[in-house]
């Protein structure tokens, strides 16, 4: 092992065989803290095994069989690689026709006399060993039947020919693999090759295909001449059934191999480092997936959970381990081991238990610099046990951020995500634990975003003429910017042609050469920007000519052509159009592209097509004019290969299945004389199909049908030459027609006053005749004697999707009589009605009275005027009105409770104070409970005789003598408070409203049925005492806006220790917050003489 590091070498050279070290090797490194370990370590020494002696007989026989030279190499490790070569260690030629399969054999789809040759040699190379084994040469002879006479011919026995096959044309055949279908499993990751070689004349071209799905497009290739297929990073997903397609002018086979993806284990969540102080809890998770699904286990410090030292803070779930209450004894390394028959995981994660105090490890007085408008990232690495909270704080004195419009980072980081001229200033992290404390700070400084304020432009020269690009730049005044052209995303040519004059770049005496993009790019330390521009010397390209056709098969084509000139552009590829002089005369379509490097294509062609083609060339400017016309070419007529699609069958009558399909267009007919063969049966019942052949058309009606019967249905294509492959069958139904049954035992239950449901028996399935679409409920309400005369009564609908049996009805008015019916719903219709159910909902309680007025105020009377409820929602029983007074200060005064008769809708209040505002509640009430209130105030009369005498008291000496003593008392009142509170002393604020508590000014409580003070809505002043709080104790926003400095006259209010307040109702009394508006009358002296007494 070498020194210092935990590195095992072993020098195979020196110390022994290579044999001696094979095994599986693990590493652990260990410390006080715990134990980790690795994978483990597979070793194998590499072999190169011989090939095994063998006799190999010449091998003869007729020109166009198929032949397969075995190669067998030896098994070595690593896995040899494979090439056929000549006595002269020279490649042999492969093609569509010879090619080596994945296993080494050499395959022959059909040989030819220049095949014969005698040193058919297979080499296998271990790169690992750096040695190539060679097979025993193959001799081949290929024999032509022309050379031979009939002497010769007849005294050939069957056996000395090679396969004794015909060299007659043939349709293909698969030498690998065998049959009809195969499997094949891969691991998740690897390469997935899938193999086809098929033997036939004229030699075979192979197909791929996925059924039920597509080939992924960037992970796919072709090898070998297109008879391998190759998948790249093959997942899950890519399991399923592909087939290969073997084609050639005498037929066509398939062979489907099945592939299933298998996977060693694979994280899902690996698990992580865990940092926890004591106390914490934690979990540690390990997440992995497989297939099959893979097992979990766990060890601690290397070993097994199950015999590893006892941790009571540790509980194990599956792959997910629970710390609680940890303490440092509990730190160690844990593995989580995930594995199946294919392979294994294993991850080490530390459960670190320390205690740190925080630790800010971002460089202090950090200067960050961003554009304007773009996001800005303030670090903030920090690190501590238990973990910290991190605030952020902008200024010497600011306050907290908090989100919108900053965004905080798990790691610290403070993100502004645009940053904006004011975001400028210092910005202190602070990171906080119940260890400690720790802060940090960092500038923010941002600049103007650097832009091109007149960007290059497009521009199209001759050649030798001068073009000039233009490029101008703004930036912030503090950055310095350079600007650098770019041609092509390259530097610039060095020549002398190309010359920067400031905001300019002049290219003189414009070559073809000079064509392409042009790029100003203008960079500060901060940002940079860029603007491009392209310059064209170059035309389209001319039109490709001398088309030919060769190679004309049935269903396919190859068509040639000369390119015209490119005028300096390359072409990047060329369009091959046809028209199909028999359907379309006139009409172009896409028929496909090839590279620009390429002039020849083979084309697929459809059956029953006059086909001529044209070719357009593409460049980067565009596209030529199409080529004349190739020569016409019609392939022969075939039976459909598609059946029309989206086969419905839908009853438009009761009594009958109309049949509809989307028709194949004359492309797809394939042939001439194309018809539809119809086809449909009941599905239940024992009948044979029954079968019409229509001309084309896209629909086709059965009359005289049951109604609302399945019926299984398939359309199959035909024309002159044959019929399509068999169509698939899909069902219908005949005509709906409406319900005959409507649902039974219907009855009500009410909820309550506004809540009914309804219980129905469903209806007999064939009953419904149609697809059930659910139950309808009609339902209305009684009307008066002058309505109920009416014909039209306005009902209500409510439908019940599917078979449900019961519903709610919400929305219901109190104390009503209502008559509902249920019905049935089919897609033709509704069916009847069931017989009318009535039912009544009980009284609710009443609206608010709909108007509450105050009228002919006197000295100690008001009179209530108002509107019954515009919904009683049942009988009135009685009026329920509430008022209580409100003083200057105010605050109210005792609740006072009256019942009126419900006929009523007036009453007077009597004995009432003078000059005093009042505060009434007023609700109706049935039988179910009190309705809502609806509130009003009043102000009683002023006696003016009296309030002159009361403005001529207040203005007396003797009236301001005394107001000036009781100020003096106040004053030494709070001098002693001041003194006892340096000394020490204790004025708790509860004591002393317990002591004062006036019993007539106590809040009521709402589940009372009483009332809380009155307050000014618009004075939101500090709560009083005798005033409510919330439940909680809590003091809602809008009621505690003001500074508590209001509770004393001039003095400021401060709080001892133990939180009494001093300042305490020192000369000042405070309005109260509670429902209501303020009067906009100024309290009369005689209420501020009454409050003061």
């Amino acid at each position: 092992m070498k020194a210092g590091s935990g590195t095992l070498v072993i020098n195979i050279l020196s110390e022994g065989k290579a044999e001696t070290y094979e095994g599986v090797y693990q590493c652990t490194a260990r410390n006080e803290r715990g134990a980790a370990i690795s994978n483990n370590i597979v070793v194998r020494p590499s072999r190169s095994p011989l090939w095994t002696k063998e006799k190999l007989e010449p091998i003869t026989l007729r020109s166009g069989q198929s032949l397969v030279l075995p190669c067998r190499p030896p098994i070595g490790l690593p896995p040899a690689i494979i090439f056929w070569m000549d006595n002269s260690f020279q490649r042999l030629p492969q093609s569509e026709r010879v090619s080596q399969g994945l296993n080494g054999d050499l395959y022959f789809s059909n040989v030819l006399p220049e095949d014969s040759r005698e040193d058919y040699i297979c080499y296998a190379r271990f790169n690992h060993t750096q040695t190539i084994q060679q097979k025993q040469p193959i001799s081949v002879k290929v024999i032509s039947v022309d050379e031979l006479n009939d002497t010769i011919a007849a005294n050939l026995s069957d056996t000395e020919v090679y396969g004794a096959k015909s060299s007659r044309e043939r349709p293909p055949t698969f030498l690998t693999p065998e049959g009809n279908a195969s499997n094949k499993e891969e691991l998740r990751g690897n390469v997935l090759s899938l193999e086809c070689i098929a033997e036939g004349l004229p030699t075979p071209i192979i197909y791929w295909i996925k059924e039920d799905g597509t080939l992924p497009t960037n992970r796919t290739f072709y090898r070998n001449f297109q008879k391998t297929l190759q998948i790249t990073q093959v997942s899950e997903a890519d399991s399923g059934k592909y087939q290969c397609i073997a084609k050639n002018a005498l037929g066509v086979i398939h062979h489907t191999i099945s592939v299933t993806v298998k996977a060693a284990p694979y994280w899902i969540m690996a698990p992580q480092n865990l940092v926890l102080s004591p106390g914490e809890d934690g979990a540690l998770n390990c997440r992995a997936n497989g297939n099959p699904k893979p097992k979990i286990s766990w060890l601690s410090n290397g070993v097994p959970i199950e015999i590893a030292p006892d941790d009571p803070s540790r509980k194990i779930n599956g792959d997910t381990i629970m710390f609680s209450s940890v303490q440092e004894r509990s730190s160690a390394v844990y593995q989580c081991n995930a594995s199946n028959e294919y392979g294994y995981l294993l991850g080490n994660a530390f459960v670190n238990v320390l205690a740190e105090p925080p630790r800010i490890l971002t460089s202090t007085n950090t200067l960050y610099q961003v554009i304007a408008n773009r996001p800005a990232l303030l670090d903030c690495a920090f690190f501590g046990s238990p973990l910290p909270s991190i605030e952020w704080f902008k200024g010497t004195k600011g306050s907290a951020l908090h989100e919108d419009p900053y965004v905080f980072h798990e790691n610290g980081t403070l993100e502004i995500p645009v940053a904006q001229k004011d975001s400028t200033g210092t910005y202190t992290c602070v990171a906080k634990n119940k260890l400690g404390m720790a802060k940090n700070e960092v500038h923010l400084e941002i600049k103007d975003p650097t832009r091109i304020i007149k960007q290059p432009e497009y521009a199209v020269v001759q050649r030798g003429s001068t073009v000039s690009f233009e490029c101008k730049v703004k930036h912030d005044h503090t950055l310095i910017p350079t600007v650098t052209w770019l041609k092509d995303h390259g530097e610039l040519p060095s020549d002398g042609r190309f010359t920067i004059d400031k905001d300019h770049l002049v290219v003189a005496d414009v070559s073809d050469d000079d064509g392409g993009t042009y790029t100003c790019v203008a960079n500060t330390t901060l940002d940079n920007v860029s603007a491009s521009a392209v310059l064209s010397v170059v035309d389209v390209p001319n039109p490709p000519f001398d088309l030919e056709l060769t190679d004309q098969l049935d269903k396919s084509v190859q068509l040639s052509w000369t390119p015209g000139d490119d005028n300096n552009s390359p072409i990047t590829k060329f369009i091959i159009e046809y028209e199909n002089a028999m359907h379309e005369a006139g009409l172009w379509h896409h028929q496909a592209e090839v590279p620009g490097t390429q002039t020849r294509a083979q084309l697929k062609l459809s059956p029953y097509v006059n086909y001529s083609f044209r070719v357009m060339a593409e460049n980067s400017l565009g596209r030529s004019s199409p080529s004349e016309a190739s020569e016409q070419y019609l392939t022969k007529a075939a039976e459909p290969d598609k059946n029309p699609m989206m086969v419905e069958g839908l009853g438009s009558e009761p009594d009958n299945l109309v049949i509809t399909w989307q028709p194949l267009n004359g492309f797809e007919s394939n042939g001439p004389g194309l018809q539809y063969k119809v086809s449909w049966r009941q599905k239940d019942g024992d009948d044979e199909w029954t079968s019409v052949i229509v001309a084309n058309v896209s629909k086709y009606i059965v009359s005289g049908t049951p109604t609302f019967v399945p019926y299984l249905i398939k359309v199959q294509a035909l024309n002159d030459v044959g019929f399509a492959p068999e169509p698939a069958v899909v069902m219908g139904h005949s005509g709906e027609d409406l319900p005959m049954v409507a649902p039974g035992n219907v009855h009500v239950t009410v909820v309550n006053s506004t809540l009914a449901e309804v219980h129905w028996d469903p209806v007999p399935l064939k009953s419904v005749r149609g697809h059930l679409q659910g139950y309808r409920i009609y339902y209305w309400t009684d009307q008066n004697s002058s309505k109920r005369n009416r014909r039209h009564i306005e009902k209500k609908i409510l439908t019940f999707q599917g078979s449900k049996t019961h519903g709610m009805l919400p929305g219901l008015e109190p104390f009503s009589h209502y008559t509902l019916n249920v019905r049935v719903v089919n897609g033709k219709g509704e069916g009847p009605a069931s017989p009318d159910r009535v039912f009544h909902t009980p009284e609710g309680v009443p609206s608010a009275p709909s108007s509450l007025k105050i009228v002919n105020p006197t000295l100690d009377s008001l009179t209530l005027e108002w509107d019954p409820p515009s919904h009683p929602n049942g009988i009135l029983t009685e009026y329920t009105l509430k008022y209580q007074p409100i003083n200057s200060t105010h605050e109210l005064g005792p609740l006072v409770d009256l019942k009126i008769p419900a006929n009523k809708t007036r009453w007077t209040l009597k004995n009432l104070n003078f000059s005093t505002r009042y505060k009434f509640y007023f609700y109706a009430q049935t039988s179910a409970g009190s309705g809502s209130q609806i509130t009003e105030e009043a102000v009683t009369t002023v006696d003016e005789a009296m309030a002159s005498r009361q403005v001529d008291i207040a203005t007396q000496g003797w009236f301001i003598g005394l107001m000036c003593a009781v100020a003096l008392l106040i004053l030494i009142l709070l001098i002693v408070c001041f003194i006892r509170r340096n000394k020490g002393g204790k004025y708790p604020v509860k004591e002393k409203e317990d002591a004062h508590a006036d019993p007539e000014i106590q809040p009521m409580k709402e589940d009372d049925g009483t009332f809380g003070e009155y307050s000014d809505a618009e004075d939101h002043k500090p709560l009083k005492k005798g005033s409510r709080t919330p439940s909680d104790r809590t003091v809602k926003k809008e009621d505690s806006d003001d500074s508590l400095v209001d509770y004393g006259e001039g003095v400021n209010g401060q709080f001892n220790e133990d939180g009494s307040f001093i300042g305490q109702y020192s000369g000042k009394k405070e309005k109260e917050p509670a429902e209501g508006n303020e009067s906009s009358e100024a309290p009369s002296p005689v209420n501020a003489m009454n409050s003061f007494v």
